[in-house]
């Protein structure tokens, strides 16, 4: 599972190179005689991150960064009972993601009058990916992403603790999945994996 965490870690820094580099080339020229490529590059990653302005190079940083591993770790055995779980077993699915497309797993459980299903991923990989995207794009953690921005502004540590305290929106359960988070990070001693 680390190895998919890190995987998707060093895809998200790849990107924030290219932002990187491509705002310190771009501003001294003021965006004119651009490589078409890269600007191809750019509108690509402003649709995947879910940018509004496409010149927006702090916008793209606050979304463009890496997931805490020990977040990561914790969050997908929690949510997949240490990869047991039919969703995991049947749809690669290690962090409870749902669809709305009527296309996926449908939950033995689900409350009457709910119409989720739970999403197939092609891979485990896939699965990571997404939720990685789904942390660094959602409008539910938004205080993820401000306390992760606000920390390296700081030159201060963000790992999976702090990412734990903003995950308030991610289940049913509240504070309580916020407990529960914390708890798996310290007894599993998934500290160690944050860099």
């Amino acid at each position: 599972m680390k190895v998919m965490v890190d995987r998707g870690n060093a895809d998200i820094l790849k990107d924030r190179a290219f932002i990187t580099q491509f705002f310190a080339k771009a501003m001294p020229d003021a965006f004119r005689g651009l490589n078409h490529k890269n600007v191809g590059y750019l509108i690509s990653l402003r649709n995947k991150y879910g940018v509004e302005n496409l010149f927006d190079r702090d916008a793209y940083y606050k979304r463009i960064d890496v997931i805490p591993t020990s977040l990561a770790l914790a969050q997908a055995a929690l949510e997949s009972g240490w990869g047991k779980s039919r969703f995991a077993r049947e749809a690669n699915n290690l962090f409870g993601h749902w669809t709305y497309s009527g296309v996926g797993l449908l939950p033995q459980n689900r409350n009457i009058g709910k119409t989720h299903m739970i999403r197939i991923f092609a891979s485990l990989q896939k699965s990571v990916n997404s939720y990685m995207l789904n942390l660094n794009t959602n409008e539910a953690y938004k205080a993820f992403r401000d306390k992760r921005l606000k920390a390296r502004e700081n030159d201060k540590k963000f790992g999976g603790m702090e990412g734990a305290s903003t995950m308030i929106n991610y289940s049913e359960l509240k504070e309580e999945y916020i407990k529960m988070l914390k708890e798996m990070i310290i007894q599993n001693n998934l500290l160690v994996f944050d860099r």
